[in-house]
């Protein structure tokens, strides 16, 4: 399972806001090791190399080595929080991953072929229903995106999730229905002309009978 970053951490045993503070003062994030039913692990890791692996992409996707004063350990980034006017990086979560491991992980979804969609061609509006998908997946095969081709895709139509070549062994959490991931709206404007025409149509069948 290759891991794609790696942050040098240290164990920490102060909590708190007061200690978060003193720790970001000194260029240091408080952050947490949990689950794989091993106790929970309070850590600090560094905010500079941590928000350049944040500003990469994938960093809820991709699996990463913290290594804690000389032990590492493998895992994915569960959850982080920003600060809400400065969104500089506050806290993160991280989940021990094992070998063989399953997780449950959001996919971003990756439109194809948006110049070349007719309904795009024809004015319509490409109306992104869910921008990423629940998904349970192989700790050691999570895929960067899922790909939904929009080469055939007319006005009107709904392209759903079985539309979508989902990796093996990768399965959507939501198994009960065909859910829709985006949408090719027809624009106000050509919606308004068609009910005219409409109309149009129904008044002069009514005046011909």
């Amino acid at each position: 399972m290759a891991a794609s970053y790696e942050l040098k951490a240290s164990a920490r045993d102060r909590v708190g806001k007061g200690a978060a503070r003193t720790l970001r003062r000194e260029g240091l994030l408080p952050a947490v090791i949990y689950g794989d039913k091993k106790p929970a692990l309070p850590i600090t890791i560094p905010v500079k190399e941590t928000t350049l692996t944040l500003h990469k992409g994938g960093f809820l996707t991709h699996i990463g080595v913290i290594d804690v004063d000389g032990e590492k350990h493998q895992v994915i980034a569960k959850d982080y929080q920003l600060h809400p006017v400065r969104d500089d990086i506050l806290h993160v979560d991280f989940l021990r991953v094992s070998k063989g491991a399953t997780l449950t992980v959001e996919i971003p979804v990756h439109f194809l072929n948006e110049e070349d969609c007719p309904g795009l061609k024809k004015g319509g509006v490409l109306n992104i229903v869910r921008h990423t998908v629940e998904m349970t997946v192989p700790a050691d095969s999570i895929p960067e995106a899922l790909e939904l081709d929009l080469i055939k895709a007319q006005l009107g139509d709904s392209l759903h999730i079985s539309e979508i070549n989902v990796p093996k062994g990768c399965e959507p959490t939501i198994t009960d229905r065909d859910f829709t991931i985006a949408t090719i709206a027809a624009p106000a404007g050509l919606k308004d002309t068609d009910d005219d025409a409409e109309a149009d149509e129904a008044e002069g069948e009514s005046e011909g009978e």
